[in-house]
């Protein structure tokens, strides 16, 4: 588990805990005041009412939907039986509390219909509650009010936090898809390059051969490689036709070269580099050449805009036995949880341009990582594996 799973995980436990606490506190002072006004025993179903509503929404994420019902079905339970046997009003403050943690975590993380369904149940709860109330009045008692602004609470809450899980799931699609398409574009022309040589040397053969004795051996053959070919060609053009735009330039393929002037540029704002580079990428596919450039642009951005305290980054780029091997850190000191990079492993915040650097990495058949280091920094580690003739692994064919 990496530290923002870590950080997460503890803002669970966090507030989990602060609920149980708050709910406590409720349950305590509602049996206190129900003990003076009414006296008795009177306090205690409530208390009970609200203990087993609190624990529900304090176990809600092993099954939202179940429990949301459940939470909503004693409330229910509690207004009928309240009403029946002269009890005070039900649902009780701390009962109001927990089912709108139930109502919101199921509008936020529920299928929709379901979320409708939890959603119209804790309507129900505020439309007993009314009913209930004894005498019967046209205006809501403070219970029910209290029940009806937690229950519009909830869904507000629900609702928000629902629509930015949409906005970001979207803009993660979007990036992915956007950057699916350059790969795509890469590759095709790297490929038709390919074949394009193809072609022209069973052309050149068959020319060769045409002079020979007896060409006829080699005449069908290498008529059947050209055509096939030539079809191949026509196919990929097609293709790249329709993925590429109107004014979409040629992909390049930077080398060292060019990341060492990327690095120039990034120092002229931002703190020392320490650059170290292969001494030969002559055997490298443009495609590699060009997924590695990106990466360390992009951890350079994410470094320019999220770790303005970093005194230095050190950029490694290397050969492995297995591959090409990218590592950028740096030495900023650790921030809070979601004000850093936040494109590790799905945090709560998302790095966009990592998530785009990610799908071109295992496109090409490689791992993409960003984390923390133990000490301070952060750092995104990138391997991109190559057989022994330099050309990359297709994605189903990992090391």
């Amino acid at each position: 588990m990496n530290l923002t799973h870590r950080w997460a995980a503890t803002a669970r436990a966090a507030g989990d805990a602060a609920l149980a606490v708050v709910v406590l506190a409720v349950l305590a002072a509602t049996a206190a005041a129900l003990a003076a006004s009414w006296g008795g025993w009177y306090w205690a179903f409530g208390l009970a009412v609200g203990t087993v509503a609190g624990t529900l929404a304090l176990l809600r994420r092993r099954g939202r939907f179940a429990l949301a019902l459940a939470g909503l079905g004693v409330a229910l339970a509690a207004v009928v039986v309240a009403r029946l046997a002269g009890l005070p009003e039900e649902p009780a403050p701390a009962t109001a509390l927990a089912l709108a943690v139930l109502v919101a975590s199921a509008v936020r993380r529920l299928p929709v219909r379901e979320a409708v369904v939890v959603a119209g149940g804790g309507l129900a709860v505020v439309a007993a509650s009314w009913l209930a109330a004894v005498p019967f009045s046209a205006a809501p008692s403070q219970v029910t009010t209290v029940c009806g602004v937690s229950w519009l609470a909830a869904v507000a809450a629900g609702l928000g936090g629902r629509l930015r899980t949409e906005r970001r799931e979207a803009m993660v699609e979007r990036v992915r898809r956007d950057e699916r398409l350059a790969v795509a574009r890469e590759l095709h022309d790297v490929v038709a390059h390919h074949i394009t040589g193809i072609v022209v040397q069973a052309q050149a053969a068959r020319i060769v051969a045409g002079r020979s004795s007896r060409p006829e051996p080699l005449a069908g053959p290498l008529a059947d490689i050209e055509t096939a070919g030539a079809d191949a060609l026509a196919s990929l053009r097609r293709v790249v036709g329709l993925l590429r735009d109107d004014g979409d330039a040629s992909p390049s393929a930077p080398g060292p070269e060019a990341i060492g002037i990327l690095v120039s540029r990034f120092e002229e704002r931002g703190p020392a580099v320490c650059l170290r580079l292969p001494d030969d990428d002559a055997g490298w596919p443009p495609e590699v050449t060009s997924t590695v450039y990106r990466v360390v642009q992009e951890a350079l951005t994410n470094v320019t805009r999220h770790a303005p305290r970093a005194r230095s980054v050190t950029v490694d780029v290397g050969r492995t036995p297995d591959g090409i091997r990218v590592e950028v850190s740096d030495d900023a000191p650790h921030a809070a949880p979601g004000s850093r990079h936040g494109s590790g492993s799905g945090g709560a915040g998302v790095g966009y341009g990592l998530v785009g650097m990610r799908e071109r990495v295992e496109a090409l058949g490689g791992a993409l990582r960003a984390g923390s280091r133990p000490d301070a920094g952060w750092t995104v580690l990138a391997t991109l594996p190559l057989p022994a003739d330099g050309r990359p692994l297709p994605s189903g064919e990992r090391r």
